[in-house]
C-alpha cells in the first residue's frame, strides 16, 4: 500500500526533519518537465521554488513571480587594451585562439573568452581584463512560495556557475523562511548546467517519453543520478501515445530498481492551460492530466521520506 504523505507540506518540519531537496530533469528537451515541476509546485502550496534552466528559463511563465531582489552575474571576463600603451605590436592578434582580436585590434566581446592569453604576451601591459556582467539572479516571490531564478544573457558562458548561484540562493532562502523542502526545475540534457543542478540533491525525477530518443536521454539522466549517488525516479509523460514503448521503459526500470512514479496521459487541454497562462492543476484540477500528477507528487513525497 502507498505510504500516506500530505502534499500540503510547506513549513512543516516534523514531515521530513531536515532540508530536502528534489531536483526535476529530462534527458531532452520538450518532454514536459517544467509543466509538471509547476504543477508540483502548485499542489506543495508553500515550497521553496528553484529554476535552474538558466539559459532558457520559463518557469516564470507559470508561476508569474514577482521579482523582490535582483543580483548582476559576473561570468567570464573581457579583456581591454588600453590604446594610451598600445604599440600595436600585433603579438596579441597573433596568440589569440579564439580570433576575438581583429586587424584594428579590436576585441570582439562575443568572442573573447577571457583565457588572458594576451594580457600575458603584450609587452607594455596594455592589455588587462575587467569584470562583465552576464547575466542576472532572482529571488522572487509567488502564490506557491519563494523563488529563486536567474537568466544568462545569450551567448554567455558559465551556465554551471549561475546555476550554483540559483541553488545557494534557493538554500539561504529556505533556511531563512523556514521552507524544508526545495523544489528544482533543472535544464535539459546532461551537460553541465544539469550536473549542477543534481549534485547534492537528495531525488532526481527524470521526466521521459514513450519514444526511441526519450528512451536514449532517460539512461542517460539515470546514469548521471547514479554517479551522483542521487534517488532516481521516473516519470513517464505522455504514456499513452506509444504504448509498447512506455512498457519498454517501465521494464528498465524494473531491472534496474527504478521507481516508476508516474505515467502521465496525453491530453491537449495541457496546452490549453500554458495557453492561459497556468498550470494544468489549477486550469482543469479534476482532469485526467491533473489527478495523475497529483498521485505522481504524493508518491515522489513518499520516496523523499524513505531516503
Amino acid at each position: 500500500m502507498e505510504e500516506d504523505v500530505s502534499v500540503t507540506h510547506g513549513r512543516h518540519k516534523g514531515v521530513y526533519g531536515k532540508l530536502k531537496q528534489i531536483t526535476v530533469l529530462s534527458g531532452k528537451g520538450g518532454t514536459g518537465k517544467t509543466i509538471i515541476t509547476a504543477s508540483f509546485a502548485v499542489l506543495a502550496h508553500d515550497v521553496m521554488i528553484g529554476d535552474c534552466d538558466v539559459d532558457a528559463p520559463n518557469l516564470h511563465m507559470l508561476l508569474h513571480p514577482q521579482i523582490m531582489k535582483t543580483q548582476e552575474f559576473k561570468g567570464p571576463k573581457l579583456a581591454v587594451i588600453d590604446r594610451t600603451k598600445c604599440t600595436e605590436c600585433g603579438l596579441c592578434q597573433n596568440s589569440c585562439r579564439f580570433d576575438a582580436i581583429n586587424g584594428s585590434l579590436q576585441i570582439d566581446p562575443f568572442s573573447c573568452e577571457g583565457c588572458s592569453v594576451c594580457v600575458v604576451v603584450c609587452p607594455e601591459e596594455a592589455i588587462s581584463l575587467q569584470e562583465r556582467i552576464s547575466g542576472y539572479a532572482f529571488i522572487s516571490k509567488t502564490k506557491y512560495g519563494p523563488m529563486s531564478h536567474a537568466r544568462l544573457d545569450p551567448g554567455e558562458a558559465n551556465s554551471g556557475k549561475l546555476v550554483t548561484l540559483v541553488r545557494h540562493n534557493a538554500r539561504q532562502t529556505a533556511e531563512e523562511e523556514n521552507h524544508n523542502l526545495i523544489l528544482i526545475d533543472g535544464p535539459p540534457g546532461i551537460s553541465c548546467p544539469v550536473i549542477a543542478s543534481v549534485t547534492g540533491v537528495d531525488a532526481g525525477l527524470v521526466v521521459t517519453e514513450p519514444t526511441l530518443s526519450g528512451i536514449h536521454d532517460l539512461r542517460r539522466a539515470l546514469e548521471l543520478l547514479n554517479h551522483f549517488n542521487v534517488l532516481p525516479l521516473v516519470c513517464v509523460n505522455k504514456y499513452d501515445i506509444n504504448r509498447e514503448n512506455t512498457e519498454r521503459i517501465v521494464k528498465f526500470c524494473e531491472k534496474n530498481k527504478v521507481e516508476v512514479a508516474g505515467k502521465i496521459p496525453f491530453d491537449p487541454i495541457v496546452t490549453e492551460a500554458m495557453v492561459a497562462g497556468k498550470t494544468i492543476v489549477e486550469h482543469s484540477p479534476e482532469n485526467m492530466v491533473s489527478r495523475e500528477i497529483e498521485t505522481t507528487w504524493k508518491r515522489v513525497l513518499s520516496a523523499l521520506v524513505r531516503e
